[in-house]
């Protein structure tokens, strides 16, 4: 499975921005996706993931209530929209698979794509 994250940016605080998870390959063998980021100096972070199938989401505290995933079945897209940005959210974001609901939720991903820097401004 091949994964391509796109839609980073630069946005001013209070801003929104949508990132973009495009899969390839065999995505049948995709349980759900998540989304990481890290950044600079920062360990990686865990930010949210969805089931591919149930749409069943989980969000990290520090993004509930401003982020959110939606998905495209058809296109194997998943989005994150994310609003009312805050500088503390500037980092690369990554895309990542894991291939069975055990995986997911444990937190073991299969795949991982490029990153896409997302930059916030104050």
């Amino acid at each position: 499975v091949q994964l391509q994250a796109s839609g980073g940016g630069l946005v001013q605080a209070g801003g929104s921005l949508r990132v973009s998870c495009a899969a390839s390959g065999r995505t049948w063998s995709v349980y759900g996706k998540g989304w990481f980021r890290q950044a600079p100096g920062k360990e990686r972070e865990f930010v949210g993931r969805i089931a591919w199938s149930t749409g069943s989401v989980s969000y990290a505290d520090s993004v509930k209530g401003r982020f959110t995933f939606s998905r495209d079945n058809a296109k194997n897209m998943v989005y994150l929209q994310m609003n009312s940005l805050k500088p503390e959210d500037t980092a690369v974001y990554y895309c990542t698979a894991a291939s069975s609901v055990g995986k997911l939720i444990r937190g073991e991903y299969d795949y991982w794509g490029q990153g896409t820097q997302v930059t916030v401004s104050s």
